[in-house]
């Protein structure tokens, strides 16, 4: 099948200009005034590593719009330090919605929130948007100076608690109790974890995404979602109390991801306080990114080069190969460990498959016994992973992959549809569509000059 085989109702873009036309539109029409939410219909409310995107793509538009967008994502932070994984909104009918959760009396007065955590890359995105906006000067430079040195404390406050709580036994990796806590939900790195929940007395449910996919295979099963939910009660019957998590919860992983972006987010998050006011906490900020990026570089496989996770409860490390395998590519600052995972992203095993419809990274191996290429996290290509981790390529000096990521990009992107994410060989749109950080990243690629140029 070809690229361009799938049904396509409207015509693909003819060129950049009208692409940043239809991102543009596309963050417009999910605006509600408070927040963007993450896409129509399947995603009505905001997520937090999706805001930290969107926040980025905004402000290639209005400077002020996408610092709102963050003011509100961090107006959810919980007492702890905390940041939930959604926040939600007034729309109806998402499930698992804000009931499911109990997270009321424990979330902020007023604030609907989930009770758990996603990937932490908003200081990355945060130091990016600051950094636009003063070299645009003005009045977008002094509000995003302003917000730097007024959320600092809040952000360091964040990073502090994933440390304390979830990274505070010196393995210099995060603990999470949920596959969503990874952004990568339904990832075949899960898979042994979750075969070891099982659960019991379940509150019944009536799931909402298989009626708006209408590819249900695209979604994760019935039962892997009872195995969602019954983390979710384990949690909420808890009390989401940090303290007896582990006493409780039947999935406890060590993320590498998750602790790559904590490594990497705690080093901008040490230069914009160098910046904004704060200088006396990037020393201890720079001891927290150098401790997570020696956890992540210890994970690495030897046998593979991939970087792996752990299932803490039963001490066995988790090596499929995913996307989350190239965490070092974010964090790591040995040469000789980023050059070996720069050579297997561009195998035959990742973007070098000839059979792709464009050269990008899928987010399981597409050589993988386990590859689902119409799955969620478990084959598809998401357009957010390849900007964040072309980004990181290129801030670790690798303008060769960057450049050539940015056009397979913007080509993959051109069929117009922002979806969620891609099925590798034909590039048919996947998931939901109007994807906010989908639309978001396609701004971003946009702004940037072309590199060399």
């Amino acid at each position: 099948m070809s690229a361009t085989s799938w049904p396509n109702p409207d015509a693909p873009l003819k060129n950049h200009a009208e692409l940043g036309d239809r991102a543009r539109a596309v963050l417009a029409a999910n605006d509600t005034g408070a927040m963007v939410t993450a896409a129509p219909n399947l995603y009505p409310h905001m997520w937090s590593w999706d805001a930290a995107f969107v926040a980025a793509g905004l402000s290639t538009i209005s400077v002020p719009r996408a610092l709102a967008e963050l003011a509100h994502l961090l107006g959810a932070q919980w007492e702890s330090g905390m940041i939930p994984h959604i926040v939600f909104s007034e729309a109806p009918g998402y499930f698992p919605g804000v009931d499911r959760w109990r997270t009321e009396g424990v979330s902020p007065p007023g604030v609907k929130s989930s009770g758990i955590c996603q990937p932490p890359v908003h200081a990355t995105l945060l130091r990016r948007i600051v950094e636009r906006a003063t070299a645009r000067g003005g009045e977008d430079a002094r509000l995003a100076e302003d917000f730097a040195r007024q959320s600092v404390p809040q952000w360091i406050r964040w990073h502090g608690w994933l440390r304390g709580a979830r990274g505070g036994d010196g393995s210099g990796l995060v603990t999470i109790y949920h596959g969503w806590e990874s952004g990568m939900d339904n990832s075949p790195r899960f898979d042994g974890p979750y075969s070891r929940v099982h659960p019991g007395d379940l509150e019944p449910f009536v799931r909402t995404d298989t009626r708006i996919v209408e590819d249900t295979s695209q979604r994760p099963s019935d039962e892997e979602y009872a195995r969602y939910l019954w983390l979710v009660q384990q949690m909420a019957d808890a009390r989401f109390d940090d303290a007896r998590l582990p006493d409780v919860v039947d999935f406890q992983v060590k993320d590498v991801f998750m602790s790559a972006a904590l490594a990497a987010a705690n080093e901008d998050l040490a230069v914009l306080a160098e910046r904004h006011g704060h200088e006396g906490e990037a020393p201890r900020l720079r001891e927290w990114s150098e401790e997570f990026r020696q956890g992540v570089d210890s994970t690495v496989d030897p046998a593979t080069g991939l970087a792996r996770d752990r299932d803490v409860l039963t001490g066995e490390w988790i090596g499929p190969p995913t996307i989350a395998g190239f965490a070092p590519l974010v964090s790591s600052t040995d040469p000789a460990l980023r050059a070996r995972q720069s050579a297997l992203i561009d195998g035959p095993d990742w973007t070098g498959d000839p059979r792709l419809a464009f050269p990008l990274p899928a987010s399981t191996s597409t050589r993988s016994e386990g590859l689902r290429p119409r799955q969620y996290w478990r084959g598809p290509v998401w357009p957010v992973m390849n900007w964040y981790l072309a980004t990181a390529l290129r801030r670790h000096g690798d303008e060769v992959r960057y450049a050539a990521w940015r056009a397979a990009s913007l080509a993959q992107l051109m069929e117009g549809h922002f979806g969620e994410y891609y099925e590798p060989f034909t590039g048919e749109p996947l998931g939901s569509w109007n994807q906010s950080w989908t639309a978001a990243v396609a701004l971003e690629w946009l702004d940037d000059a072309e590199p060399g140029g």
